[in-house]
């Protein structure tokens, strides 16, 4: 049992300098990281529509590639995944539908015929109405993306001959957003925060497809001009929305549909969906997490003893550079955040700040006590009046994107103890707040429930398992947490599937590297020492390492949650989890 023993340390500790070596190859030629987005079926599908709708004859040359991307990618069952590796879902169908109708030509007649067959199945019938009810129980009250994705369909023809299909699409108030926009919080807007470009453009198109025999109607007429001008004043100066493909091609379709095809806004948008294509003809949902895969690596990397990470003050140097420094113009974040890229499209957030945070107090990045100190200015503003974290905006909790979240609030909470040194005023009521949110949000069970993550075959598309681990990992160490860290560490140990492995759908759906590495890294930081512990580590370090082949492998899986509940994966997410994972593990038996 001894020398079995010493021979799986031993293998772990081989396969972390593995993976170790495998992340670092995985720089750019500048030191930092920029990762890779899984291609997306809708996004591909939504730029072929705006395309269609508002390129130049060269624009257009991309829409041939992207049906044909669209028809390889269609699964037996007839529908669309959000990346080509996840299950088929409405949302993603309807869309493709909508771009093979307008766009699809004889190339996509075939996949058509087959698709609609699987809407049918699966929304109990094609008929605007019962389509309009599917998407509603969905997406609920928050409209962010229900009625994007009923606009495409009404320009696509999904809906019946128009102007009768715009009926189907909700008005949205898009002259609220020629109120002050400090009032937006209270004024409980149908769409998140960050979702204000499709606000206005698919109000306006509605509105000029349909526009009503109602009081409000002069109103929004005479609002047309201003809020157009909010919406190239929030554009980023590459054209891309968020730098998010489908976000940017719904703004171009709506102007494109309501005559504005030519409008500043949409020609700065096409230029961003063209240079966004790939070489495969498909498009990513996002351009880039570069700030964020950084951020996380120089953390994975730090445990990692002998990393040859001489690229340390190089990519100090480019983080800080990342840091905001003024107001932001689209959603009027205070300066000393963070995004999650380090394209113009970005947007501060707390899950980026805090990553930001903790990557630059690991040592050789040098010194960066300014920068720390505004950035945990900038997290402390933040603060929802519950104690939790909000990705975005302070204060926008009508809908579930803008609330408060465990696992982000969790990583704040590590961020501000890293740099508690500073004594930031307000800091140690802040955490207090934080570690009190997260005792309440803790469910039954010990586990958390994260925001921006889930597994699509688990249960109302949670993921226990990720939250879980995430929080514990991040109040590790952290005075006043144990008790709740310990809950959690008993919901993942409980958690684990006979195969020793974890997923957040259980034995219902596949292991995972992610959602291993991110389980056995929490556990391996958290457990009490114990015989019944390290059999629970053992073979979880088992599994991850079949999982990884030693670490020489990293396949991706789709459960990262972008925005509006679309799947996806980036590639180097199992690398980097992997990494810190059989790091800590490594760590713990060493110190044994």
């Amino acid at each position: 049992m001894k020398l079995e023993t010493e021979t799986l340390r031993a293998r772990v500790g081989a396969a972390r300098d593995v993976s170790g070596r495998a992340l670092l190859a995985e720089r750019v030629s500048g030191g930092w990281w920029e990762g890779r987005l899984s291609s997306s079926a809708l996004a591909t599908a939504t730029a072929v529509m705006a395309l269609e709708l508002a390129g130049s004859e060269p624009e257009k040359l991309l829409i041939g590639p992207g049906v044909e991307w669209l028809v390889r990618t269609q699964r037996e069952d007839g529908g669309w995944g959000d990346t080509p590796e996840s299950l088929a879902n409405l949302s993603t169908t309807l869309l493709v539908v909508a771009a093979l109708r307008l766009a699809g030509g004889e190339a996509g007649r075939e996949a058509l015929g087959r698709a609609m067959e699987w809407v049918r199945g699966k929304a109990g019938g094609v008929e605007p109405e019962v389509l309009a009810r599917a998407l509603e129980a969905r997406y609920g009250k928050d409209r962010t993306f229900s009625v994007p994705i009923m606009m495409a369909c009404a320009i696509g023809g999904v809906l019946g001959p128009a102007p009768e299909c715009w009926r189907h699409v909700p008005q949205l108030p898009f002259e609220l957003a020629s109120l002050p926009r400090r009032w937006y919080a209270a004024l409980q807007l149908p769409v998140v925060s960050y979702a204000l470009p499709a606000l206005i453009a698919i109000g306006q198109v509605r509105l000029h497809h349909r526009p009503r025999r109602h009081p409000l109607t002069l109103l929004r007429w005479s609002q047309r001009g201003r809020t157009l001008k909010l919406l190239e004043a929030i554009q980023p100066e590459g054209g891309g929305y968020l730098e998010a493909t489908p976000l940017t091609a719904f703004v171009t379709m709506a102007l494109a549909s309501a005559g504005l095809g030519r409008h500043a806004v949409a020609r700065r948008a096409l230029g961003f969906l063209t240079a966004s294509a790939r070489s495969d003809g498909s498009w990513p949902i996002d351009t880039n997490l570069a700030t964020w895969v950084t951020s996380l690596s120089v953390k994975a990397l730090a445990g990692v003893p002998g990393a040859v990470f001489d690229s340390g003050p190089a990519v100090a140097a480019w983080m800080r550079a990342q840091q905001t420094t003024a107001v932001h113009e689209y959603t009027l974040s205070a300066p000393g955040a963070w995004g999650w890229t380090d394209l113009p499209g970005g947007v501060p957030d707390a899950d980026d700040t805090s990553a930001a945070l903790l990557a630059l107090a690991v040592p050789g990045m040098g010194e960066h006590d300014a920068a720390a100190a505004a950035g945990v200015r900038w997290l402390l503003g933040l603060q929802n009046r519950d104690g939790g974290m909000p990705t975005f905006c302070r204060g926008w909790g009508a809908l579930p994107f803008d609330r408060s979240t465990p696992e982000i609030t969790a990583h704040a909470l590590a961020a501000l103890h890293e740099w508690r040194h500073l004594a930031v005023p307000g800091m140690a009521r802040a955490m207090e707040a934080m570690a009190r949110y997260l005792a309440k949000t803790q469910e039954a069970d010990g586990s958390w429930l994260p925001l921006w993550f889930g597994n699509e075959r688990a249960r109302g598309e949670a993921n226990p398992v990720y939250g879980t681990a995430c929080v514990v990992r991040y109040l590790h160490g952290l005075a006043g947490t144990r008790a709740m860290c310990d809950e959690g560490a008993a919901y993942l140990v409980g958690s684990q599937r006979s195969d020793g492995a974890w997923s957040g759908a259980g034995e219902a759906g596949p292991a995972t590297v992610e959602e291993t590495a991110l389980a056995l890294h929490a556990l391996a930081l958290s457990l009490v020492r114990s015989e019944a512990s390290e059999v629970v580590l053992g073979r979880g370090a088992e599994a991850l390492l079949r999982l990884t082949d030693g670490g020489r492998e990293a396949p991706a899986a789709p459960i990262g949650l972008y925005f509006a509940r679309l799947w996806y994966h980036e590639r180097l997410y199992p690398r980097i989890f992997q990494t810190a994972a059989l790091a800590a593990l490594a760590v713990r038996w060493r110190d044994e």
